[in-house]
């Protein structure tokens, strides 16, 4: 089935970060619609008819989320989540770098369509090529008339702030972010209340990520019917899966949802190494559990990789060959997991390090047989214990590389020796 891409279109070939040549290629054409043609009521049931699902990781319906809002006369506040972190992706850095006026109309027709006081972006801190991109782009659609004051002659007005982090993971979780962003501790907050009542500056808020937001000025310029006819209808619409590891040409990759893990992987990513053989792969980036060669054939959508026993998260898939040591990978994984633990609750702050230090020890010949059930009962001890889902998704790998691989963990638990770690 040919498709042809939506949201990286002209990467590479045109220079979209002028104004001027996204403008030649239809570019504001939505935003002029909405606002001369369109309510926010109207642009807000055009998303919703989409069944656009939020590309940042739980796939949670982009137009049921805008509804949440109450409306109580409140201001209301749009953030775009531009934080990418999660390793092994990077299908939001292309589209902030060289494509960042898609991703500018997309945040102001989301602010139309919930009555937005003012929009936010938060940026990753390292994403500083990103951030200088996005900066010159705000004042070309300032200067186009964009933004600012009586946009286009509507009456509308809008302001984006960028705003850059400072480097935590955990900032990429919605209600951290938020924290961040008033200038606090990055630090997740109880929920209920969600942001969407009580969010930034304890206003209502609405927090997409960069992927979703670029896949807005699409719909609105070619109807919801369109992007609901692309995929599956339960996950429709295009999407950007991040390849990475093991493959001959890894890279992003944009195909329509609910590609198979094989396609992806053997067709457009070229296939394993030279003398290599599949082995498994992190569908969603290293918080998600492995699928194995008996899920090749599993589509990418949110709802075939649950059914899977996994999740899509933010599609950036880690290959893993037959040379790799699946313990060593949860080693390195958990690592980087204690590290990022905000350390706001005793079970992550605690456990993600006992983790690190028990696959640690095993590595250097130092593994016991209690380690195994250790790690097996972090599986209830720490998931779903915690503010956020860190501890989870510590989890995620190693677990289910014990799942499918557990003879390569058992050969490390063998009898105590004296070794200090």
């Amino acid at each position: 089935m040919s498709f042809e891409p939506v949201l990286t279109k002209g990467i590479g070939v045109l220079d979209l970060n002028d104004i001027r040549v996204y403008e030649a290629q239809g570019g504001y054409q939505a935003l002029r619609k909405a606002l001369k043609q369109m309510t926010p009521d109207e642009v807000r049931e055009e998303v919703t008819r989409s069944n656009l699902r939020g590309r940042g990781g739980a796939g949670f319906p982009t137009g049921r989320k805008w509804s949440f809002l109450p409306n109580d006369g409140r201001p209301r506040y749009l953030v775009c989540n531009a934080d990418e972190s999660e390793p092994g992706t990077c299908n939001n850095r292309i589209l902030i770098q060289w494509h960042p006026h898609q991703l500018i109309e997309g945040i102001l027709l989301a602010a139309y369509a919930i009555g937005a006081a003012k929009s936010f972006i938060y940026i990753r801190g390292e994403f500083y090529r990103g951030y200088k991109s996005l900066m010159a782009a705000i004042e070309q659609a300032r200067a186009r008339g964009y933004i600012g004051e009586n946009i286009l002659g509507s009456g509308w007005s809008q302001e984006i702030v960028v705003h850059r982090g400072a480097g935590a993971y955990i900032c990429g979780e919605e209600s951290a972010l938020l924290n961040s962003l008033e200038g606090k501790r990055g630090e997740p907050r109880l929920k209920p209340p969600f942001p969407a009542v009580v969010g930034l500056y304890g206003m209502p808020t609405i927090v997409n990520n960069v992927e979703t937001l670029s896949c807005v000025p699409h719909i609105i310029n070619r109807g919801a019917e369109w992007f609901a006819s692309i995929g599956p209808a339960s996950s429709p619409g295009p999407k950007i899966y991040s390849v990475s590891g093991l493959v001959r040409r890894p890279g992003n990759y944009e195909l329509p949802m609910g590609v198979t893990l094989r396609e992806l992987i053997f067709e457009h990513a070229g296939g394993m190494l030279p003398g290599r053989t599949f082995k498994a792969a992190s569908p969603g980036g290293s918080s998600t559990p492995i699928l194995v060669e008996q899920h090749l054939d599993t589509p990418l959508d949110f709802d075939s990789v649950r059914a899977a026993g996994s999740m899509l998260g933010t599609a950036g898939v880690i290959v893993y060959d037959n040379t790799v040591s699946m313990p060593k990978v949860a080693e390195y994984f958990s690592r980087f997991y204690a590290g990022e633990s905000c350390g706001q609750c005793t079970p992550c702050r605690e456990g993600t390090n006992w983790m690190y230090r028990i696959l640690r020890r095993m590595q250097a010949g130092g593994g016991q047989p209690v380690d195994l059930e250790v790690l097996r009962s972090m599986g209830t001890t720490m998931s779903g214990t915690t503010i956020c889902p860190l501890a989870d998704a510590s989890l995620g790998f190693v677990l289910s590389a014990m799942k499918y691989f557990p003879e390569e963990f058992e050969a490390l638990a063998g009898a105590p020796k004296e070794v200090r770690v």
